[in-house]
């Protein structure tokens, strides 16, 4: 079986647990219990490798947990972050999961204790509260003890089912595959919801490309409104040879989503101490200002949420809203994260990040803001993409790159919403690597291209009143047929003269019958 196929199959297996499993409980709640399930899988199979160390003779998941020494738990968890005993693995509570008349208070127990063996450990907060939405008590799952024991099982069974393959060759991909795939099919059958914290991979992978391009090695990499941290995740998948020196960080509101992004770290095989996920609100309590600047940034913010703006006279002296002397208006703070990216981005970097097409036309604070950045070529290239390439949304969303490095007083329009462009796919339309590439090129050259790109100098951009809309500056291409009005009135006159003639014929027709 073919690695596409493998996934393919492993896919609609794990669609169909999170269908047959949940019953009445709504998907979008239910998805927590699939995916912690998965996540305790592949930690306890990635814990069971560890200690393993390619020596299956050990049989980790069979010894009794008294043999385990306080020298060898302090390794591991000063290792991978966490410890988990031989009775506490997923493979041995699968096996007993349909007997259990513990099961759902046995597993909280198994995670409380993996959380708390970080504790006191340097990744004590990259574990804690990591299995938090995964509640085993919680009335979602039935009313009684023994019908939230019954549904536990059956996702544990479900699971224990799935086929990874072989640990070291694919199954690190396939756990992080598999979990990204609910995700996004959570995300597209809950609409709004689902969308606002998942950025189809197919977008993601050209924010992270948009983001490292040519850059030999970044320090780090950086989403201040992370999600399920599929993008920070897109920039590993697509420069795995690529040096992130440093790590991957990210803030996420939602507590919910920042448990996901945690998990999604660790299924990616990214350890503990090359991530650091914050939980917050990035606009007024921003972490990681001590470890700013960042060579590369990608972000797709929420669109046009309010925020607390000039309500808090503060933040006009915060370093990273003072520099453009105004702040995103109450109602729309887009601009307040593309402000904030600007501020935590490198002199070398570059910082990729998905808006809302309004910012870049309205006026107000907002046009006052594009004057700042326009003013001080901040903006390399702004990209407007195809309409409905987004989980509950249909509007073309638009892709600002900025940049301190830029050499020429310019800014590069891109319009790569046209057919060329995406693909459809039943209710969504999806880039495909072709259309990546394509606007990768475009980015890459700087060239002029009728009726997709166009570079303007900055001086133009002022007199047109700092409007940023690509719509502005590259003329769409006409399909609509060319009519020819002379020779439509050619034709219409002849046309009135077989009329008229036909009519002259009736007539005469006519006066001979009555005759």
């Amino acid at each position: 079986m073919t690695s596409i196929a493998q996934r393919q199959e492993l896919q609609n297996k794990i669609w169909k647990i999170a269908n047959d499993v949940r019953g009445s409980v709504d998907g979008w709640d239910f998805k927590q219990f699939v995916l912690g399930a998965l996540f305790y899988r592949f930690i306890s199979e990635n814990f069971t490798n560890f200690i393993e160390a390619g020596d299956e003779s050990i049989g980790y998941s069979k010894l009794l947990d008294d043999v385990i020494t306080p020298e060898i738990k302090d390794d591991a968890i000063k290792t991978k972050g966490y410890f988990i005993y031989p009775s506490q693995l997923f493979v041995n509570v699968a096996k007993t999961a349909n007997t259990n008349p513990n099961l759902n208070t046995d597993l909280k127990a198994i995670f409380d204790a993996i959380e708390s063996s970080a504790n006191g450990y340097p990744s004590e907060p990259d574990i804690k509260g990591l299995f938090a939405d995964f509640d085993t008590t919680s009335t979602r799952l039935g009313n009684t003890v023994e019908s939230k024991n019954l549904r536990l099982a059956a996702v544990l069974k479900g699971v224990e089912e799935l086929n990874f393959g072989n640990f070291e060759d694919n199954q690190i991909d396939l756990f992080g595959d598999a979990y990204e795939f609910l995700i996004s099919n959570y995300a597209a059958n809950a609409g709004k919801s689902g969308g606002e914290f998942f950025t189809p991979q197919h977008v993601s992978k050209l924010i992270a490309q948009l983001a490292m391009h040519k850059q030999e090695k970044v320090n780090k990499i950086y989403d201040p409104a992370a999600g399920s941290g599929s993008l920070l995740l897109q920039a590993k998948k697509h420069f795995d040879n690529h040096i992130i020196e440093e790590g991957f960080y990210g803030q996420e509101v939602n507590h919910t989503t920042y448990n996901l992004a945690r998990m999604n770290m660790f299924l990616h095989n990214i350890n503990y101490d090359k991530f650091n996920i914050a939980l917050g609100n990035t606009l007024i309590d921003p972490h990681f200002g001590d470890e700013k600047p960042f060579d590369a940034i990608v972000s797709n913010p929420p669109y046009s949420i309010k925020w607390i703006g000039d309500d808090d006279p503060t933040l006009i002296n915060d370093d990273r809203f003072a520099p453009a002397g105004v702040l995103a208006p109450k109602s729309k703070a887009d601009f307040a994260f593309v402000l904030h990216c600007l501020s935590y981005l490198s002199s070398k970097g570059r910082a990729a990040i998905v808006c809302f097409p309004g910012i870049f036309y309205r006026s107000g604070a907002e046009q006052k803001i594009r004057k700042y950045l326009v003013d001080n070529n901040f903006v390399e290239t702004v990209i407007s993409l195809a309409p409905n390439l987004f989980y509950g949304t249909t509007i073309s969303v638009t892709i600002l790159v900025l940049s301190k490095h830029k050499t020429e007083n310019k800014t590069q329009f891109i319009d790569a919403s046209g057919e060329d462009f995406f693909k459809k796919v039943t209710n969504n339309n999806e880039l495909t690597d072709a259309h990546i590439q394509k606007i990768m090129e475009l980015f890459d050259c700087k060239e002029d291209v009728e009726h997709v790109s166009k570079s303007i100098d900055n001086s133009k951009i002022a007199e047109n009143d700092y409007n940023l809309s690509v719509s502005s500056y590259v003329e769409a291409k006409n399909n609509r047929e060319h009519v020819d009005i002379t020779q439509i009135n050619a034709e219409i006159t002849k046309t009135v003269e077989k009329v008229n003639a036909l009519r002259l014929s009736i007539d005469e027709i006519i006066k001979e019958i009555e005759a």
